[in-house]
């Protein structure tokens, strides 16, 4: 009888995390996704003197700021709230989701309606955007707990405007329909070159199969022999509320900074976690290459301005 202790308390502890797992999935199926945080407080010293008066978020590729991007690629998938983390420096931001009545009676006196019509078209509705200050840059992670208070205890969306993806169905869209079939912790997720994993959060996978992967672990930046993958995590993010309460511990990981992903790799044994190999192309607009392929990539995109940058880039070559 002695000998079978062991066995019930271990068969008490997995029912105990099955029922637990159960409450979570039922909880989580049960809410949308409606609220994404932009964590815009960074100064932007790699765009430098660039940056110097401008937010890096309101860099341009082609006619658009990146934050634009990512609010609509944000819209576009069913957000409602959308919660920016700024800074010092970063008025330009809420000018810019703001409206400006001297422009639009400017442009109406000299007959650009249409004009006006594009710049509302994309407008959230009054209510719909929140501002909040980080104060101290102490890193994403950080970023991410400032906006605890406008979450609440929802799953919700976090969305980089560094990275721009080029896609036919938006990134962030992507993420949602695969939370709706597997709840829980979904990064975006794409292979990177074995040499270069210390750039990204690299995932540790436990199950491969092939758009989806589930995860078992998570580290910030490892060395390409400390890599436990290549698959790195890309910003965008469905993360759910218990991340906050890692976060609020505010313990420092690599760069001295509060890492998202320290704190998402302590959520891997309690809330289900997975990579999405997302369709589309990323580009990483906080690198000036990046930046620069990124306007490339987009004109070439677009039907007014294909024709006319073919011949450009034929030109240089």
């Amino acid at each position: 009888m002695l000998k079978r202790l062991p066995l019930a308390r271990s068969r008490s502890k997995n029912e105990g995390s099955l029922k637990k797992l159960k409450r979570f999935l039922s909880k989580s199926m049960a809410q949308k996704i409606r609220k994404a945080v932009f964590p815009v407080g960074g100064l932007g010293t790699r765009f430098l003197p660039a940056t110097k008066a401008l937010p890096k978020e309101m860099l341009p590729v082609v006619d658009k700021p990146l934050i634009q991007y990512a609010v609509e690629e944000a819209a576009a998938a069913g957000i409602e709230e959308f919660v920016f983390v700024t800074g010092r420096g970063k008025q330009a931001i809420e000018d810019h989701f703001d409206i400006s009545y001297e422009l639009d009676q400017t442009l109406g006196a000299r007959g650009r309606v249409d004009l006006v019509d594009t710049l509302r078209s994309w407008m959230p509705d009054p209510g719909q955007i929140t501002y909040t200050r980080q104060m101290d840059p102490l890193g994403l992670g950080h970023a991410v707990w400032c906006a605890r208070k406008y979450i609440d205890d929802e799953p919700f969306a976090v969305l980089l405007a560094d990275d721009l993806v080029l896609a036919d169905k938006p990134c962030l869209q992507q993420l949602i329909e695969s939370y709706h079939t597997k709840p829980g912790n979904i990064v975006a997720a794409m292979d990177v070159l074995p040499e270069h994993t210390d750039r990204y959060g690299i995932l540790d996978i436990e199950e491969d199969k092939g758009q989806l992967v589930s995860v078992k672990g998570l580290v910030e930046k490892p060395l390409r022999r400390n890599a436990p993958s290549n698959l790195a995590i890309i910003g965008r993010y469905i993360l759910m509320p218990e991340v906050f309460e890692h976060l609020s511990k505010k313990n420092t990981g690599a760069g001295g900074e509060i890492q998202l992903t320290d704190a998402l790799a302590k959520m891997v044994n309690s809330t289900p976690f997975y990579g999405l190999r997302f369709d589309g192309r990323r580009f990483d607009c906080g690198d000036k290459v990046g930046f620069l392929e990124a306007n490339l990539a987009f004109a070439l995109d677009r039907d007014d301005m294909k024709k006319a940058v073919e011949r450009l880039v034929k030109s240089y070559t």
